[in-house]
């Protein structure tokens, strides 16, 4: 489509589906607030844009959903970018109409699942924008450069992505997310937290300068040095004061090998003292732990801590010094072997097998938490008691340590202790699940976490949220997100699917 700056008939594009004949639309209608096909005194008309726009059919389908399947709204149209000059053109022609935009990453491993069922780090509408614009992220998904020690990339692209570009060349991210289908601006959004939080902190902890374009549609390169107001407040933002186009991120020397120990407990105090044990000492590169009921059907629950020393080629580690003083069930530890890729992206046979076997589809109600240490076991054995096979389904339960100190993202809300623990409930319940109770769950879960000094991460499925527990969540930090709003978003345009009202 042309890219000239001027306004024309045919800066949007409406396109009704494969096959189907498109039309044009002239603008907006300012009286209305619909969609204009004719040209008129209160019709402002659309720029002219590189990429293209959907206003009908089945793109406009795909972005009423996202990978939790609860929050279900149709958007007024697509954005599908091609030039972060777009993304400013639209940003703004919504700034002054007022009409709502998010972006959605509508990511996923498209080398298995193709264009259709991609999903999203949204499970409850979080990246809706409630009638208004949606932005395809994917159509800025290009690696940009890649050198030793950094890595430049815009927001659609994904960590899988990433993660190979960085290998090629020796180098890996430092903190991943456990499913790397993801998009890079979405996880940077909320903070992206992975098994190397103990030594890296979350993935918003690795960025160096962010691309953002405003509420306003302005476009500003912001970092620590350079206008630190906007990149402090669009990383883990949750979407509020802009959208993330680019990003230059931190990278490490790649190691070879990653030698996973899978220790297993009966006893959640040995569990938890084990786990805060090896944060503590540094032992292991990765840590991660998981809550599983017994197989046997007694409705006993069971520990597992998975912690990953890495090493270079024919390195071997010391498994006794690295096992040391630890007391898991010493019959049931293992350690394997596998190159530092193969462990990178070891979620996706799980996926694989969520697909195949119909769940990946189905509604999902994620609950992910941080509580502090001094209430982890308090908070885990009252969950467990809400928590049976049939909520947790074909999913899993992370629960795993993290030091306070390695987070620096200011906008990363956490338990004040030095130590908390990631409560990460990925339900995926079968056909007929009582969701509804389900979700009423995960709302006494969140409750109960706030009572013991808890925060939520805000990707999950918990329903009516106010504004009071928005302010409760923030605490402190209310009054900086209403003013970072009121700066970068004056309109109040932007994601408003996370119900936050700070402008």
């Amino acid at each position: 489509m042309s890219s000239t700056t001027g306004l024309s008939r045919r800066a949007l594009l409406a396109r009704a589906g494969a096959g189907a004949a498109a039309v044009l639309a002239v603008g907006w209608n300012t009286a209305t607030r619909a969609w204009a096909d004719a040209p008129g005194p209160q019709v402002e008309q659309l720029p002219a844009l590189d990429g293209a726009v959907s206003l009908q059919g089945g793109e406009l389908d795909r972005f009423a959903s996202d990978f939790g399947h609860f929050v279900r709204q149709s958007p007024r149209a697509v954005l599908h970018p091609g030039s972060v000059r777009d993304v400013q053109r639209v940003v703004a022609f919504a700034h002054r109409h007022r009409i709502h935009v998010a972006v959605n990453g509508q990511s996923g491993d498209t080398a298995k699942v193709g264009t259709a069922g991609l999903e999203s780090h949204s499970s409850y509408g979080q990246a809706n924008p409630r009638g208004g614009i949606a932005i395809d992220a994917r159509g800025l998904s290009r690696i940009v450069s890649v050198q030793p020690g950094r890595i430049v990339v815009e927001a659609g692209a994904t960590w899988a992505q990433l993660t190979d570009a960085a290998l090629a060349i020796g180098w890996a991210p430092p903190c991943l997310t456990d499913y790397l289908h993801l998009s890079i601006g979405g996880t940077l959004s909320v903070g992206g937290i992975g098994n190397g939080v103990r030594h890296h902190g979350l993935q918003t902890d690795t960025v160096e300068s962010v691309r953002v374009v405003t509420g306003t549609g302005e476009l500003v390169e912001a970092s620590r040095e350079r206008h630190r107001d906007l990149f402090e407040a669009v990383l883990a933002g949750v979407g509020q004061a802009g959208v993330i186009v680019g990003a230059t991120l931190a990278l490490v020397p790649a190691r070879a090998r990653a030698h996973v120990f899978g220790l297993s407990y009966d006893d959640l105090g040995t569990f938890l003292a084990d786990q805060e044990r090896v944060l503590a000492d540094g032992r292991f590169d990765l840590q991660v732990g998981e809550a599983a009921l017994a197989k046997d059907g007694s409705g006993h629950w069971r520990y597992k801590a998975e912690l990953v020393a890495h090493s270079d080629e024919g390195q071997p580690v010391d498994q006794a010094a690295l096992l040391a003083g630890l007391n898991p069930v010493a019959a049931e530890t293992t350690v394997t072997e596998q190159s530092w890729r193969e462990y990178a992206f070891r979620v996706d046979g799980f996926a694989d097998y969520l697909r195949a076997a119909g769940f990946w589809d189905l509604p999902k109600p994620w609950l992910s938490l941080f509580v502090p240490a001094s209430a982890a076991r308090e908070f885990m054995t009252r969950a467990q008691a809400e928590i049976g096979p049939a909520d947790l389904g074909a999913g899993i339960l992370l629960f795993y340590p993290y030091a306070r100190e390695r987070i620096s993202t200011p906008l990363a809300v956490l338990p004040q202790e030095p130590v908390g623990w990631h409560f990460d409930l990925l339900a995926f319940p079968g056909p007929g699940a009582d969701l509804p109770v389900m979700l009423r769950r995960n709302r006494r879960l969140h409750d109960l976490a706030v009572r013991l000094g808890g925060k939520r991460y805000p990707i999950g499925a918990v329903p009516d949220l106010t504004e009071a527990d928005w302010q409760r969540h923030y605490g402190a930090l209310w009054g900086r997100v209403q003013r970072a709003k009121r700066r970068f978003d004056p309109a109040g345009i932007l994601a408003p699917g996370q119900g936050i009202h700070a402008s």
